[in-house]
């Protein structure tokens, strides 16, 4: 990835029982600005390969001299999280991309409604001083299980007041989703960031009660989750990548010296889309409409895979 900035980690913190905060600076060059909502790609070499994942900014835009994340240690890792959690130390050295947003809040929307879950209230705090300063009218609805998420409840309630609403599975506490978007005023837009159900969970309420599409935002940062091995072949050279099951396909093309763009290596904004001459695809990002899919001449090799043995690639 081009323009990688090197920074240095200041401090750690563990904010919850899963998730640890890490404050990044930069060693050579000032860090960029960055809007609401952004993120960064870190890259992580571990022995095994090289990691790169991206994470949400929860730091106020208005500060420059330091990034912040927070990364969760995930149940089914393929290595990432469990790197930044036992490997990286205060003082080490990481790489990271420039900041990117495929997340920002549509700020003329009346009232704004952000659901998080889990490691998923990360982009909301970007999302909180700027909102103050505007003076807008937003609520966040926060929901997570305290033996295991729940980073900056207590900081959140206390900062925002009636502005703020938690619940805690681990405590039998739920939100009504359907109920709650129900309350909401016209020209409420609506921001959802945490796991594939909740997100499907609040799409499916906004359908059931009419909500135009446009009003709903959301972002899942989700790992490519294995398959089977396979062969992708490049149609310009002949070459040969094998992709393992562990890896993705966008993985193996980098392990090859084969550079594709992308930002959000989670099948979410669309920089990393090839075109497919041969083969049958294993769709599974959330970029490429239903059509796309079905006509089989593009995908996303962040997440998607071969559904057979091989695939032609046009690139």
């Amino acid at each position: 990835m081009s323009n990688q900035i090197k920074v240095e980690v200041a401090s750690i913190c563990q904010v919850a029982p899963t998730i640890r905060e890490f404050t990044l600076e930069a060693i050579d060059d000032e860090l960029y600005p960055f809007s609401p909502g952004a993120h960064v790609v870190v890259e992580m070499p571990s022995a095994k390969k090289i990691y790169k994942n991206a994470y949400s900014l929860l730091s106020d835009p208005a500060d420059t001299n330091r990034y912040r994340i927070a990364v969760r240690l995930q149940e089914t890792s393929r290595g990432g999280s469990i790197y930044m959690h036992e490997q990286v130390k205060v003082g080490d050295q990481l790489l990271i991309s420039p900041p990117s947003n495929l997340f920002s809040p549509f700020w003329l929307a009346k009232k704004h409604l952000m659901l998080a879950g889990g490691v998923g209230v990360t982009p909301f705090m970007s999302y909180i001083p700027e909102m103050l300063r505007r003076n807008t009218d937003f609520e966040l609805h926060y929901m997570y299980r305290s033996l295991q998420t729940g980073a900056y409840k207590n900081e959140l309630s206390e900062q925002l007041g009636d502005k703020y609403f938690g619940y805690d599975s681990d405590r039998h506490t739920r939100c009504d989703v359907t109920e709650l978007l129900s309350q909401q005023p016209l020209g409420t837009h609506i921001y959802i960031c945490g796991p594939e159900s909740l997100i499907q969970a609040v799409e499916e309420a906004a359908q059931t009660l009419g909500l135009p599409a446009s009003v709903i935002h959301s972002e899942e940062f989700a790992a490519p989750k294995p398959g089977m091995p396979f062969i992708a072949e490049i149609k310009s050279s002949g070459q040969q990548v094998e992709v393992s099951a562990e890896d993705s396909l966008l993985e193996a093309l980098e392990a090859s010296d084969i550079s594709v763009p992308n930002l959000c290596r989670g099948g979410v904004c669309g920089q990393c889309v090839c075109t497919v001459e041969e083969g049958d695809i294993d769709h599974r990002d959330q970029y490429l409409s239903d059509d796309e899919k079905a006509a089989g001449n593009a995908i996303m090799p962040c997440v998607s895979r071969a559904a057979g043995e091989r695939l032609v690639l046009d690139i």
